[in-house]
């Protein structure tokens, strides 16, 4: 049966904690304006398409190669949401700069999208240990990177609209937030690692 409740947990943590989309939208927000910046979150999403796309067929080979891989890639993928669990648990309270990276367009959007490696290992672990197990009809690759990029775009929406009321709140209560979503990833990774049926 699929995995409802971890897949969710794992992706809403993942899309909705800081990083380079959700920075780079706040920031063009703040800089050009909601509906100037738009075409660079419609850009975001485009590339993740893109990127869930490229990560489902790439997956999909994997395990039509190599059936037994689904095991190994299990661990991986729960080994790295440890890490980023862990990460988000220690992070020292952070002060986000803008860099000076003034780029505000559809194609620095979708560019974004294949130098940010969060999305790239995010694409990997969530088709490899949620998807593709379940899935891997050319429909169902398509819908998954549609809605996967569906929920990106909402993440960067909201930054966009309420970002400084939310990088405020961040910086106030920065530490419980950072340990309540480590949790959340330590439990998805928990799921996915094949722990669980060696007590069943």
């Amino acid at each position: 049966m699929f995995p409802i409740i971890p897949f969710l947990s794992y992706v809403f943590v993942v899309t909705f904690t800081p990083g380079p989309n959700n920075i780079m939208s706040l920031i063009n927000t703040n800089r050009y304006g909601f509906k100037n910046s738009m075409k660079f979150r419609f850009g975001i999403f485009s590339g993740f398409v893109i990127i869930m796309l490229l990560s489902s067929y790439f997956n999909l080979l994997l395990y039509s190669i190599i059936p037994r891989i689904k095991i190994y890639m299990g661990i991986i993928g729960a080994i790295y949401m440890a890490y980023l669990a862990v990460k988000l648990m220690t992070a020292k309270p952070n002060n986000r700069k803008d860099n000076n990276q003034q780029f505000n367009s559809f194609f620095a959007g979708i560019l974004l999208q294949f130098l940010n490696i969060k999305v790239i290992l995010y694409g990997i672990t969530v088709v490899a240990n949620f998807i593709i197990p379940y899935y891997k009809s050319n429909t169902a690759l398509l819908l998954f990177s549609v809605l996967l990029a569906s929920i990106s775009f909402i993440s960067i929406t909201c930054w966009s609209l309420f970002g400084m009321v939310f990088r405020e709140l961040l910086a106030k209560y920065e530490k419980p937030f950072n340990i309540i979503m480590g949790l959340i990833l330590l439990y998805s990774a928990y799921s996915i690692s094949g722990i669980s049926h060696l007590f069943s």
